[in-house]
């Protein structure tokens, strides 16, 4: 039977129902800037009422629950986008970095630097007795090598940068999915025999979830949805199992966390491998499988998959740079030195070299093709006094065991013939040219052509001159260009291009012709036409028949589109996420105009229900005074 004591009760649990909502949105007001914090709501239901000849009557309020106000679909959209987001931000801001390098646009860096250099060419034919002229030659070769050189620099310190950030972010990623893992047992904990929803520390889950995404692209995959339309017809929440995962890879199963390994001491350059430990301790490359995130970002630019042998990225948009500049050097070091061994002179050395002596040249990783080149030999006058055509072909190596093998170099070079077709066994290649070439115990080895101390002494020099097609000026065997023989350029990359030391410590070692004879301007001609022929840029399994300016441009556009694309496509994820975290908001994010409301609500309600307990406490006053 309901009694005064009982509505005293119905009012102290209207009191205490306002009581909590005030609290609650206290605590959504003072949380509003929170990152991750989402907005709490008080579920209110009636009391069991009690059951009275006159029918059921009510018993007051209850607090049901205090939910948080949160639907996993649009969180899932979230997080997905921001993923996208944080990929293409940071792809557009490396790639912007990058495209500063090329400045070429603006009528200045390498291309610039090459005209120059090809212009001073033409300048030394015109005079090719000029010291001055050679002088300047020398400083605009430097010039445009130090250019190369410093541009591959940069391109190689971002990628160097960029795997420096790989290591930080991972170390992040591996730190919080660790925490990850204790708030899932923290949460687990909280909710057990489920009593009630651990809404706070399901918030600190869902900004590591959320920051995990945004680094590393993860996803979670979390039991049953289950509606809360109570509190708001968006609200919902994921229960029972959980797992955090890339690309099936699972870094968190509920409790237990699984470490991305990180590992660089196999890589001569340093750079960072990833894998995933299985149980059974098995490290499985993963690096393929990060696709987004900013770590995705850094994949793909700086290159995932890594070769276990070189030791290079086979992938990765600033790699290809690195490796179109590299192609680009390499055919303008070769090219060049292939006309510039052309210069009569007493000596020439190779590079060193990893080629064994009986092996093929056509089979080996040398730029040889099939052919013929000319060794030239001069007389003191300039006067031409031998030339022998020497023939590769598929069974051609540098040397052979006793010269058992005829196809090889040093066997046509030592060969009694007679070239001049006089009859005089004495003014033949073999007389003049001497053959040496050496392997050191670690495998390097060095080819040296020179004239033979005799000849050398009554002023003799040799020259080595490739067989070029007129229709195909760059046809040929690039004999002397593969092995840097009679060079004019040093190194064989944009990281060590240089004009080489011999002419740098003296530039009147520089020659403009085939001969020493005065007005001989043939290999300065040939270099100046040299920018209008047509080379194969070779770069892993790919090629490119371009000039070495269109070799060039390549690069540079290469790196103007990647850029815009990166814009444009950063513009669009922008447009997206932006649509979509409006739409997070207005689901999770505290409304402080609507929190206010709710506080006068709250308030009201608590005014009225201390005005019940007023109303009994007059009532048990006039029922005292009756008494008395």
């Amino acid at each position: 039977m309901a009694s005064l004591f009982n509505t005293l009760s119905i009012g102290y649990s209207g009191l205490n129902a306002a009581q909590v909502g005030i609290n609650t949105t206290g605590h959504n007001i003072s949380n509003a800037e929170v990152k991750g914090y989402t907005r709490e709501r008080v579920i209110q239901s009636a009391q069991t009422p009690l059951f009275t000849g006159s029918g059921n009557i009510g018993n007051g309020t209850k607090v049901q629950d205090i939910a948080r106000v949160f639907d996993n679909f649009v969180f899932n959209r979230y997080t997905s986008v921001s993923s996208n987001k944080e990929y293409t931000d940071f792809t557009q801001q490396s790639l912007e970095e990058l495209s500063t390098y090329f400045p070429e646009i603006d009528g200045v860096g390498i291309k610039a630097d090459l005209a120059n250099y090809y212009n001073m060419w033409q300048t030394f034919a015109d005079n090719p007795n000029n010291s001055a002229i050679k002088v300047a030659l020398a400083k605009q070769t430097e010039t445009l090598s130090q250019h190369i050189n410093q541009t591959q620099s940069q391109v190689k310190h971002l990628q160097s940068t960029l795997n420096s950030q790989l290591s930080v972010d991972i170390d992040q990623v591996n730190s919080l999915a660790s925490q990850l893992a204790d708030l899932n047992g923290a949460i687990d904990t909280a909710e057990s025999g489920n009593v009630y929803i651990a809404s706070d520390l399901r918030d600190q889950r869902n900004v590591l979830e959320h920051s995990l995404a945004r680094l590393i692209g993860s996803k979670v995959d979390q039991g049953q949805i289950q509606a809360n339309i109570q509190i708001d017809s968006n609200s919902n929440t994921r229960t029972e199992s959980y797992t955090l995962n890339i690309n099936g890879f699972n870094i968190v199963d509920g409790k237990t966390f699984h470490p991305i390994s990180i590992e660089n001491k196999d890589n001569k350059d340093g750079l960072y491998s990833l894998s995933y430990k299985r149980q059974d301790g098995t490290l499985i490359p993963m690096e393929e499988s990060i696709n987004s995130g900013k770590i995705g970002a850094i994949l793909d630019l700086r290159g995932g998959t890594i070769d276990t042998t070189t030791g290079v990225p086979t992938d990765g948009t600033v790699q290809k740079v690195v490796a179109q500049l590299d192609a680009f050097a390499k055919g303008l070091i070769e090219a060049t030195n292939n006309l510039y061994a052309a210069s009569s002179t007493t000596r020439m050395q190779s590079n060193p070299q990893t080629l064994g002596e009986t092996d093929s040249l056509l089979s080996s990783n040398l730029n040889i093709h099939q052919g013929t080149f000319d060794l030239v030999v001069y007389d003191i006058n300039g006067n031409e006094v031998a030339r022998r055509g020497i023939n590769i072909d598929a069974a051609t190596s540098i040397g052979s065991s006793n010269n058992t093998n005829p196809n090889s170099i040093e066997a046509q070079i030592d060969a009694k013939i007679d070239d001049n077709g006089d009859g005089n066994a004495n003014d033949n290649i073999n007389n003049f040219l001497s053959y040496n070439y050496q392997q050191s115990a670690d495998g390097i080895t060095r080819l040296e052509l020179g004239i033979k101390p005799s000849p050398e002494s009554q002023g003799y020099t040799f020259s080595l001159e490739d067989k070029l097609k007129t229709t195909d000026f760059s046809s040929g065997t690039n004999f002397a260009g593969a092995l840097g023989l009679g060079r004019y350029f040093d190194g064989d990359n944009a990281s060590n291009i240089n004009l080489t030391t011999s002419i740098a410590n003296n530039s009147s070692n520089l020659h403009a012709g085939y001969s020493n004879t005065n007005g001989d301007s043939r290999v300065a001609l040939s270099i100046v036409q040299q920018q209008f022929e047509s080379y194969n840029f070779k770069i892993g399994e790919e090629s490119y028949d371009s000039t070495i300016y269109g070799m060039f441009d390549t690069t540079a556009t290469f790196v103007g589109i990647s850029t815009n694309a990166a814009i444009t496509k950063n513009e669009t994820t922008t447009t997206q996420f932006n649509a979509v975290k409006l739409e997070y908001d207005s689901v999770s994010k505290v409304n402080i105009d609507e929190e206010l409301t709710n506080l006068i609500k709250y308030q009201t309600s608590y005014g009225a229900s201390a005005k019940v307990i007023t109303a009994v406490d007059q009532m048990m006053q006039t029922l005292l005074g009756i008494k008395q």
